[in-house]
């Protein structure tokens, strides 16, 4: 690393890590691969940081590296592969990314209303922290809060930890 990440540099990673699995998981079709994917991203981007020029296009320096991170491991997995694994490797079923969706749609309806919209604001239509503290009429530190707990339960949720705890 040739020099370490501003704050500022690590919160927009921060932020971006939404999108980033969401890239992760329409390339790996799998949530294991694809938490390992944006691991290793954000682990790059934090290296390349010196390399982003700010006011530039963050999601699309992301994406590339998410892109040149990932072929490269596909064509690894694809030359260790032998014919008997093919069948196994395959792309999971459209049933099972369907229900993968409505599981996380209940997940979000749970969520009160503030993190809800909170979340919807910051993770889905992309705007920015102050924008939305702005619009629903909140400081940006009880925002980034909401956001932050809604993740937390989504992400226990969908792992299937809150179900366990019930």
């Amino acid at each position: 690393m040739t020099g370490a990440a501003s704050p500022e540099f690590q919160d927009q990673l921060t932020d971006f890590l939404p999108k980033m699995r969401g890239w992760a998981m329409a390339l790996t079709r799998n949530r294991a691969a694809a938490e390992d994917l944006v691991q290793e991203v954000a682990m790059k981007a934090l290296s390349a940081c010196d390399s982003y020029v700010p006011g530039t296009n963050f999601p699309a320096w992301v994406h590339r590296i998410m892109v040149n991170q990932f072929i490269p491991d596909v064509r690894r997995q694809r030359e260790h592969n032998d014919l008997d694994q093919v069948p196994e490797a395959g792309i999971p079923a459209a049933q099972e990314d369907s229900t993968d969706l409505r599981e996380l749609n209940v997940a979000f309806q749970r969520l009160p209303k503030d993190q809800r919209e909170a979340l919807r604001l910051i993770a889905v239509e992309e705007l920015s922290y102050e924008e939305v503290s702005h619009t629903i009429g909140c400081a940006v530190g009880t925002l980034k809060s909401r956001v932050h707990r809604a993740r937390l339960q989504l992400r226990s949720e969908m792992s299937g930890e809150s179900r366990a705890a019930a």
